[in-house]
Order: structure tokens, then sequence, then C-alpha cells
């Protein structure tokens, strides 16, 4: 999809942990690009997280640190709008206006709830109703534009849906969102080389300690292939490896593989400078940020009352031709 100026951006994250390379490579460095061309509106889904995140201390200081990762590695919240979920709760009186003419069997349909409870999660409605909420989340601030990965296409679509249908019994309110899927983005592999992901326990952490960063990159699975023969460069080591190079870094390190004496864990060592030089700066940042939690909350407090102003606009048209502002429609009925 070719990128037009001035749209309006939608995209948002989970504060489900700590913050590895496959969540910035897969996703925020791209979503945080957008503030440059477009108008991006973007937030921390603590709603969402309380499906799958129960404990109070863990979820309110996972919000908090989500928060200083977006800022520390470039979010700009004079050139955004950035806020926390819970903090616009606007989002939820959409959900149940929205729930209220979505179909059963469009729920039904969800491959993610019927994944996540395949893997053990114990069900609950907020799970089942979770594509509800994500389309209150886009529906509520215009948004023209949601990056998405493909593993989040279904709800996209499923946000799409229920806009029209929407539209369709009460005229044109809402707007629908078009994705931005971007096929070419890699797939960032974790250590064990499948998906980069913290339910496989696999991950490179970005902010975590300098020892923990290094034990992690040191236990990325290879093969046992002689010093002196070519190494197989569809493996973890050098896919990751890659994230940090450009197109001359990596034909180097490909001709480094096919020739001989390359050992891997001099590679490893590489890659671990890699990520402390590439992250440096975001990491200091950071620190500043989580020892000065006063900041962070004026500037999140600021966001809401950004993406508030926007979300009333958005509630105000769909109360209005739902009927729910039955004062109005007294007064004009008279």
């Amino acid at each position: 999809m070719s990128k037009k100026k001035n749209l309006r951006v939608l995209s948002g994250i989970q504060p489900s942990g700590a913050l590895h390379l496959g969540n910035y490579f897969g996703m925020m460095s791209r979503m945080i690009k957008y503030q440059e061309e477009n108008e991006l509106f973007c937030f921390v889904a603590n709603y969402h997280a309380m499906t799958t995140l129960p404990d109070p201390n863990t979820l309110s200081s996972n919000t908090f640190n989500a928060a200083c990762d977006f800022l520390a590695l470039g979010l700009d919240p004079e050139k955004s709008t950035f806020w926390i979920q819970s903090d616009v709760p606007q989002v939820t009186e959409l959900t149940w206006m929205i729930a209220s003419h979505a179909s059963v069997g469009l729920m039904d349909r969800a491959t993610s709830y019927k994944d996540k409870i395949s893997q053990g999660i114990k069900p609950n409605m907020g799970l089942y109703a979770y594509p509800v909420l994500m389309a209150a989340d886009i529906l509520l601030f215009d948004s023209q534009i949601v990056p998405v990965g493909k593993d989040q296409k279904q709800h996209l679509e499923m946000t799409r849906d229920m806009a029209i249908r929407f539209n369709n019994t009460f005229g044109e309110t809402l707007v629908v969102p078009e994705p931005d899927i971007e096929e070419s983005t890699q797939l960032v592999p974790g250590i064990d080389g499948q998906k980069m992901s913290k339910s496989y326990n696999n991950t490179i952490p970005i902010f975590d300690s300098e020892k923990k960063i290094r034990k992690q990159i040191m236990r990325i699975v290879t093969d046992p292939t002689d010093i002196d023969d070519p190494k197989d460069k569809d493996t973890p080591l050098f896919q990751l490896y890659c994230l940090f190079l450009d197109q001359a870094g990596q034909k180097d390190l490909a001709d480094r593989y096919d020739g001989k004496g390359l050992r891997y864990g001099d590679v490893k060592q590489e890659l671990f400078e890699k990520v402390m030089d590439h992250f440096g700066s975001f990491r200091e940042k950071r620190e500043q940020l989580v020892s000065h939690p006063k900041q962070v909350y004026e500037i999140l407090d600021s966001g809401a009352k950004k993406a508030q102003k926007v979300a009333d606009e958005v509630l105000d048209r769909v109360r209005s031709v739902s009927g729910i502002n039955y004062r109005t429609w007294h007064i004009e009925s008279n």
C-alpha cells in the first residue's frame, strides 16, 4: 500500500511484559515512523491485557513500562497522540454500542480466540469479545489506516464488518478503516528458531540488563557444522544479525557464512555488540523516564485529553443516530 500524507493511523500494543526484538522490528519501529508523515494515534491496550493478565500489580507495572518503552524508542507526543487505553473510557461505551449490533456468528469465527484456548488460556467473555473492543479502539478515533500483523488481519476485517453493519443500519456514521499489512515484514525468529514470543520464552529483550541480553544471545540455537564448512544462512543467528545490517553488511555476513573459519561464538558476540550499540541511546532515555514518573504521567495525561476530544466527537455522532441522545430526539420531534 502506498503511503499518503496526513492520514490518521491508529495502532496499539498490549502491556504484556518486557519489550523484545520481535516487538520492535515486527511492529513498533514501523509504527513510530508513521508520525513523520501521518497523524498517528497510538495507545497502550491495558483493557485488552486484562483478558490474560489478571494480576493487578503486574498489569500496572507493565502498563507504565510499556509507555516508557514507546517514549524511549522515539514516539514523540508532540507529533502524535499517545495515551493509555483506560484513560479514555469512552472506548467501553462504544464497545457496548457496537456489540449490540455485532453478530454472534462473527465472533464465533474469530480464530485468535480458538488459538488462545487451544494454548490453555482460560476462556472468558473478555477474550471472546476481544474483537469488539478492538473495533471500538479503531472506530472511536475515525482511524483511516491500521497497521497490523498477519495474525491480526482477521480482527481488522471484523472491525470493517462491524462498521459497515452499523452504517447500513444508521447511515454513514463510522469511518471504515483500511488495513496496512506489510507483507514483506520479516518474521523475527526467537533464539530457538520459532517466532520470537514471550509465550515461547525465546526472546531477546531490549531494556533488560546487559548480562541478561548477552545470555539470551549466547543461547541462540546453532548447528554442529564444522568450522571450515559453509554455514546455513536459514537460521535464527544469521537472520537476527541481519536485522542490524544494511544491504552491504548483509552480503558481507553471507560471504563469511559461505567461507571457512567462521565461529558461531564470534558472531553471537558481534550480535550482542550490535544490539547494545543500536539501543544504547534508547536505553539511556528509558532510564531517565523511569526515574521521573511524573514526567511520564504528564505526557500520558496530555495524550489522553487529545484522544478524548476526538472520541467525544465520534461518540456524539453514534449517540445521535442510535437514539441514545434521547433529549435531542425529543427536542427535534417537537
